[in-house]
């Protein structure tokens, strides 16, 4: 059997023929098989939206939750059972909207999962509104006199919030996305990875524009540097970087007290806490 088989799932997929949906699922099981992760030691965790079917087409554990509220409950996954990769599948509106300061407060916790946002500057599941990242001035299909507010900048709103892992990937770009969700699951610590996705039914950015605008980071570019990184994020150029944007050393991580009081159980397979141990734990 083909290692990547093993991710196979029989679910009838319902995303547009020829969605780059597709592609970043291929990206997915590259990055898994080629980290050795067998199917039952992830976790993928979403919401709602076309992004958030990922988890129903690839075999492992998964949580489909509400709109907008996939980031707390893989906070809470990887607080119980730090043994599991978690990563969560989301779209722009679903974090970027709905899960707005769900995404802040992940940031500032730290914990050791990864989100990856499919980013079509749209609410494609519900007929082309504009999302957070919808320019300003476009014209959706409620928004028919073009945009009236200004697009959130997800990667600048990480770097500046202190995110240890930012980058942009591009669904086009396999390989080159493979190895950047690689990165990501690998850094110790909340990562976060936009993924540049042109809708192809109801979205206004073409592969074309994409393939003239998107340029790769090179070993010139250091990651380690936040002012550059910033700047990047910021930059009104219509070319666009993809790759890893800002790389921080790893920082004190969520639930790590925990982990550390009980290094060797999951807390699904612990017995009831006794008195003695929840005195201690208060204690530090």
């Amino acid at each position: 059997m083909n290692n990547a088989d093993l991710f196979h799932s029989n679910v009838e997929n319902q995303w547009c023929p020829g969605c780059p949906n597709f592609k970043i699922l291929e990206a997915y099981k590259k990055a898994l098989v080629k980290m050795g992760k067998p199917p039952h030691d992830i976790c993928i965790v979403s919401g709602i939206g076309q992004a958030a079917k990922l988890p129903h087409y690839i075999n492992c554990n998964f949580f489909n939750g509400l709109h907008g509220r996939a980031l707390p409950v893989a906070q809470g996954i990887y607080a119980a059972n730090p043994k599991l990769t978690t990563i969560v599948a989301t779209g722009d509106g679903d974090c970027y909207g709905e899960g707005g300061n769900h995404l802040i407060h992940a940031i500032l916790r730290n914990p050791d999962i990864t989100a990856i946002v499919h980013n079509n500057q749209v609410y494609a599941l519900t007929k082309g509104q504009a999302s957070p990242t919808t320019p300003i001035g476009q014209t959706r299909a409620l928004q028919i006199k073009g945009v009236q507010k200004h697009s959130i900048n997800p990667v600048a709103l990480a770097i500046a919030n202190n995110c240890g892992f930012v980058a942009r990937g591009y669904a086009l770009e396999v390989d080159h996305l493979a190895g950047l969700i690689e990165e990501g699951i690998s850094y110790k610590g909340f990562s976060l990875i936009d993924v540049i996705q042109p809708c192809i039914t109801w979205g206004t950015l073409p592969a074309s524009w994409c393939r003239e605008n998107i340029y790769k980071t090179d070993n010139r570019y250091d990651p380690t540097d936040k002012t550059t990184a910033l700047e990047n994020a910021v930059s009104t150029s219509e070319k666009i970087p993809i790759g890893v944007l800002y790389r921080a050393e790893p920082a004190n991580i969520f639930a790590s007290r925990y982990h550390d009081a009980f290094p060797d159980t999951p807390m699904p397979e612990m017995p009831p806490a006794g008195a003695d141990t929840i005195r201690r734990l208060l204690a530090g």
